[in-house]
């Protein structure tokens, strides 16, 4: 059974079950969804916890087993806790795995609780998590930018404190955003910091502005999606981003010059009479980029990619060291002026003159 995390107090107030699976790379939602499940585990007696982390080729699964099928010593119940850190469990492992679910099945003295980062399509494909799933899967998710304001605004609801009703509300909101965008553990130490120098009751913009640091984090892919959603500011807030954090020139601008021949050969492939469901599969476009290609490949023409193909191999020389007419001869500027150039074309509105 699969719950999302709005799900898991409902479910866990009805019962809890003997095995539960987490997995997702956002650390603090893992562990606030581990937390309710220890309180209700406590509450229901179990009060003993053994815990493991699969670390190696080498590590011992039998260790694991014997913990999951023996009754505590000191506790009529347990929680086992199994971390893998890689969500790879080799061969060894998801022999082990699928045991563990077996020694699960109506063993009301054990809680089996299995950490595991984001997974990709081929291991949710496994044996050894369909056996897993036969318990309750929770899959967490990062929140993203756009639904940002809103889990701040549930956050700070939830310690008694609102920003304003309103157009400033709104912009404190967009302003606590862009400072812990990408780092949701800052983020939420951020909100409790709020209810420390604050009382509870109405926060206005200047309050936020004063205590919200910029604890924001960005990677290449959010990048991308910023750029083909034509979001300018937050391009740029990125890119600064990026460049200070130390990312690798030739990282982003691989990633923009991916995103710019996949456009063109899907742009392609659309011309030669394939439907565009088809020619975003096989470019192996999905998700959130799927949704975007579909709103930007309309308004992209011809002459308009082969522009940006040009320019992305511009760009290339420029972050290896060359210098080319007519463009920057620092690597980050010149990807700024890329990233740009296409986040002008997928930009609902022509972009702010400069």
């Amino acid at each position: 059974m699969q719950l999302n995390p709005t799900q898991l107090n409902p479910h866990l107030v009805k019962g809890l079950k003997s095995l539960y699976t987490l997995h997702g790379d956002e650390p603090l939602l893992i562990q606030e969804a581990l937390d309710a499940i220890r309180v209700a585990a406590r509450s229901q007696g179990f009060t003993e916890r053994s815990s493991f982390t699969v670390s190696g080729a080498h590590f011992d699964w039998s260790e694991v087993l014997a913990a999951g099928g023996s009754l505590s010593l000191f506790a009529d119940k347990q929680i086992l806790e199994l971390r893998i850190p890689s969500g790879k469990p080799g061969k060894e492992g998801s022999t082990a795995l699928q045991q563990l679910v077996e020694q699960s099945r109506g063993n009301d003295s054990t809680l089996t609780l299995v950490i595991l980062p984001r997974l990709d399509r081929m291991t949710k494909s496994s044996a050894w998590f369909a056996a897993l799933e036969s318990g309750i899967t929770l899959e967490v998710s990062p929140v993203e930018r756009a639904a940002l304001p809103q889990w701040i605004a549930q956050r700070l609801a939830a310690q008694g404190q609102r920003v304003k009703t309103g157009e400033e509300g709104q912009r404190s909101l967009q302003f606590f955003a862009d400072r812990v965008e990408g780092n949701l553990l800052a983020a939420h130490q951020e909100i409790q910091k709020m209810a420390l120098i604050h009382p509870a009751g109405e926060l206005s913009f200047d309050q936020i502005e004063s205590a919200v640091l910029n604890v924001a984090r960005f990677d290449v892919f959010k990048l991308s999606e910023a750029v083909l959603a034509g979001q300018y500011e937050r391009v740029q807030r990125m890119l600064d981003g990026l460049q200070a954090e130390g990312e690798a020139e030739v990282l982003v601008h691989y990633t923009l010059a991916e995103d710019i021949r996949a456009l063109k050969r899907v742009k392609d492939a659309m011309r030669q009479g394939k439907p565009l469901p088809m020619a975003l599969r096989e470019q192996r476009v999905w998700g959130n980029k799927e949704r975007l290609f579909e709103r930007v490949l309309p308004r992209l023409s011809e002459t308009a990619l082969a522009q940006l193909l040009q320019s992305a191999h511009q760009v290339d020389g420029i972050v290896k060291g060359l210098k080319v007419a007519d463009w920057p001869t620092n690597g980050w500027q010149a990807l700024a002026r890329l990233a740009m150039m296409l986040c002008n074309l997928c930009a609902v509105k022509p972009a702010p003159s400069r």
